[in-house]
């Protein structure tokens, strides 16, 4: 079965900013939308418990299986069950940003969007992004002292070591930083550094500095759910750290299909377009 989220056709996206209609940003968050509306005629059931908490042989929490975004595990063309939160019962407050970065990020234009998006660059969505950014499955892999996520979304990867070890004292900068695990008690704690700055964390416009600090906390209640809440601090861009609503995903029982993000020429076009943008301001900006 192949599935779609609305990432499977890129010229949309370009059709849409072209149009000066409102940014893929919107495609992307109606793909993880909290809508009750039915899809194909079919309706949202949410999983029950399902039983207790599976455990590895050390006696943590063991976070193995295929997790779909939300509450209904596995519908994944129905919107309703894509629901990960509800913000009238847990409200999440905007980023706090300071002056100087909500003021460039209020200058971007849909087209700026576009350009910083990992899925129009084909570069990965890095961390936290591969939570909070994808409304794909995910499958986790856990053994004794590590544990391996994998994203359907462009078959992104990464290993968390989970034994409590130190961060390397000099990291080089990557998508996915140098992040380690430590368990507070059934809870799993990531905590990353050392994050690419190509990365964002929200679909309009939240750059970063080389001093963001990541941190994600991994608890499965019972058998069929998973949650992860993500704190992100950055003293270089942000006022105060923002913390997550606590983001559900539900056990799943299909394979992850292939995805690859490849021969992307919307790129070119985007450039294009930002180049006819900014002329258009010059010449505007020049007459008396």
């Amino acid at each position: 079965m192949r599935r779609c989220l609305g990432y499977c056709v890129f010229g949309a996206v370009l059709a849409a900013v072209c149009a000066i209609s409102s940014p893929a940003a919107a495609q992307d968050k109606k793909a993880a939308d909290n809508s009750a509306t039915p899809v194909n005629g079919k309706k949202s059931v949410p999983l029950p418990p399902g039983g207790p908490t599976p455990r590895t042989t050390d006696g943590h929490p063991d976070f193995s299986g295929v997790w779909f975004q939300g509450s209904a595990g596995g519908h994944t063309f129905d919107a309703a069950g894509r629901r990960q939160f509800d913000p009238k019962v847990t409200p999440e407050e905007p980023p706090s940003f300071q002056p100087w970065a909500a003021a460039k990020i209020k200058a971007m234009s849909t087209t700026d969007y576009e350009l910083g998006r990992a899925s129009v660059n084909c570069m990965p969505r890095g961390v936290p992004g591969m939570v909070l950014l994808t409304p794909y499955p995910i499958q986790m892999v856990q053994t004794p002292g590590q544990l391996v996520q994998l994203n359907e979304l462009n078959n992104n990867w990464r290993v968390i070591p989970t034994d409590n070890r130190a961060h390397d004292p000099d990291p080089d900068p990557g998508f996915l930083g140098d992040e380690v695990g430590r368990w507070d008690g059934d809870t799993l704690v990531v905590d990353t550094i050392a994050i690419d700055e190509r990365t964002w964390n929200n679909f309009t416009g939240w750059f970063h500095s080389d001093q963001e600090h990541v941190i994600e906390r991994f608890t499965r209640p019972d058998l069929n759910h998973l949650f992860v809440q993500v704190t992100i601090e950055d003293p270089k861009v942000l006022t105060k750290p923002w913390t997550s609503a606590p983001r559900m995903w539900s056990l799943g029982h299909e394979k992850l299909q292939e995805y690859y993000c490849t021969n992307n020429r919307e790129i070119d076009q985007l450039n294009k377009l930002k180049e006819k943008e900014t002329s258009e301001k010059r010449t505007k900006s020049a007459k008396p």
